[in-house]
């Protein structure tokens, strides 16, 4: 995700014949319109290369996440939970969408984002938006990291006009042969073309990107990147892939076919609707809440967000669009850019609605080669080096949950890796609650046996060990100050083994009372 930058203002001067005249003042809410009718210019300009960019990251036509982009806009900015958050097609769903339709088709999309989105909704209605966020935040980094990874390797093809494959696995390996098999040696193929135009784009992208003055901050580096790219294959007529946009607006929604189903198992559905409707929702969560840190106007309501996404998944399952969620990036620029209603993310979906209605053939001229690169650019920025540096922070657990869940990712698919994640952490946490140390001092003749931690039944063969390595003839003292709570079985243990020693005629001191009040204690909170 985008850092967080303090909010800035965008301001505008009106001269000449729109001059406000001096004796009068626009009213707050004329003034208000203004920002937030600026601000959607931006998102839009935001919005409208990575929509397209997403959708052919996704395997689907660049009308498809055109559609997301206005249902988006038009639909879900009436109903969100967060006026100020802009929802779209997003990079994190690309992954999960390129391998259904790559194994089923484009039909079986529609069916399984309409179970997505009616997830999402119930989800919101029962109130269960905060759960949403139960996230670690380690699977979280290493599952954006690692959808990064997919989406360079992947769209590394798409920038050299060639397929991309159906595994990171299987793309990596053909890295090699597109380089050097397409573009080396240096022969005017259409790879080298490709590859021509999409590094004019990633340049003027990452040059703009850092360098670009503060009073052209709004203007994002994507959209100048291709128009860049665009400029030079129209003015030295290369041969290379551009972007397919359907004249008439009716072309581009296709109505879900259902028959598509009978080729797709009903586990594989549901488990990639469960995938959709939990990674979309958490990603959409976890900006509401970023966007939330960025401003203190308006403040998120969970709930409403989570059901509204839901309702703008069901539709874009029925018009045959990607899925949306809930953006950072865009939603950065409108914040940043001075939006202070929902009226900015409504316009910003009337703009793509307009562009698409009224530009065309002017959107046909993009090279796909060109919306690969800026989508190489946005798969590189979700991979943080300092997000592994603040998991360092609390130790070396966290680092390898990242890794794992990382690799994972790269190596089989999106939700294997996000369950491994996952699974780690609670195993991290079973371990973090069941953990009993012990600790043996001998001084003279007296022997010390420290119990810190939990002690519950898996403790007990640890327990055992230390009692037996206290030797015979000496003075014992058992001591459970560092003790969160120990169990029964424990306890018997313990009671047992000292009972046997004072048989024997060995001296034993026990603090019993503690170990009662340590078991009594933690039962009485259970209860309440």
């Amino acid at each position: 995700m985008a850092s967080l930058q303090p909010q800035t203002e965008l301001k505008i001067a009106l001269g000449g014949s729109m001059a406000i005249s001096e004796t009068t003042s626009a009213s707050p809410s004329s003034g208000s319109f203004i920002r937030d009718l600026s601000a959607s210019l931006v998102v839009f300009l935001v919005a409208l290369p990575l929509c397209m960019g997403i959708a052919l990251a996704s395997g689907m036509p660049p009308a498809a996440g055109l559609v997301t982009g206005v249902i988006g806009g038009l639909v879900v900015g009436f109903m969100a939970g967060s006026p100020l958050q802009v929802s779209g097609p997003a990079a994190g769903l690309a992954v999960i969408v390129f391998g259904l339709v790559q194994e089923y088709g484009i039909k079986a999309l529609g069916p399984a984002l309409i179970i997505a989105g009616s997830i999402q909704l119930i989800a919101g209605l029962l109130k269960a938006g905060r759960w949403f966020q139960a996230i670690s935040p380690e699977v979280i980094h290493g599952m954006l990291a690692g959808i990064g990874i997919l989406i360079v390797i992947q769209q590394f093809h798409v920038a050299l006009d060639r397929a991309p494959q159906h595994s990171g696995p299987a793309n990596i390996v053909a890295m090699w042969g597109a380089v050097f098999g397409g573009v080396f040696p240096l022969n005017g193929s259409k790879e080298e073309a490709a590859a021509a135009v999409g590094l004019v784009t990633f340049g003027v992208l990452y040059l703009w990107e850092k360098f670009r003055p503060a009073k052209l901050k709004i203007i994002p580096g994507a959209l100048l990147g291709i128009v860049a790219a665009t400029a030079i294959a129209q003015i030295f007529h290369l041969s290379v892939n551009r972007i397919q946009v359907p004249i008439n607006l009716r072309d581009m929604v296709s109505f879900p076919s259902f028959s598509a189903l009978h080729a797709m198992p009903w586990i594989g559905l549901i488990g990639t609707s469960l995938a959709l409707a939990f990674i979309a929702s958490a990603e959409t969560l976890l900006s509401a809440s970023a966007v939330d840190q960025m401003q203190t106007r308006v403040k998120t309501n969970y709930d409403r967000e989570l059901a509204s996404q839901g309702v703008g998944n069901i539709l874009c399952g029925l018009l045959g669009a990607l899925p949306m969620t809930g953006v950072i990036v865009r939603s950065s620029a409108n914040v940043q850019a001075g939006a202070e209603t929902r009226k900015s993310t409504i316009m910003h979906g009337a703009w793509i609605l307009l562009s698409v209605l009224a530009m065309p053939s002017l959107l046909r001229l993009i090279p796909t080669a060109s919306l690969a690169a800026v989508l190489v650019y946005v798969g590189l920025r979700l991979v943080k080096l300092a997000e592994i540096r603040k998991l360092r922070r609390f130790g070396r657990v966290p680092v390898l949950i990242y890794c794992a869940s990382l690799i994972t990712i790269v190596m089989t698919n999106l939700l294997t890796g996000v369950l491994v994640g996952f699974g780690l952490c609670l195993l991290k946490l079973l371990y973090s609650i069941t953990h009993l140390e012990t600790r043996v001092e001998v001084e003279g003749e007296h022997t010390h046996v420290h119990l810190t931690g939990v002690g519950t039944f898996l403790g007990i063969p640890k327990i055992t060990q230390a009692l037996e390595q206290v030797k015979n003839g000496c003075v014992v003292s058992v001591h459970g100050d560092g003790l969160r709570y120990i169990d029964h079985g424990c306890i018997e243990v313990i009671e047992g083994w000292a009972k046997q020693r004072e048989q024997n005629g060995q001296e034993v001191h026990v603090e019993m009372e503690k170990l009662h009040l340590r078991f009594h204690t933690k039962v009485s909170q259970s209860v309440s």
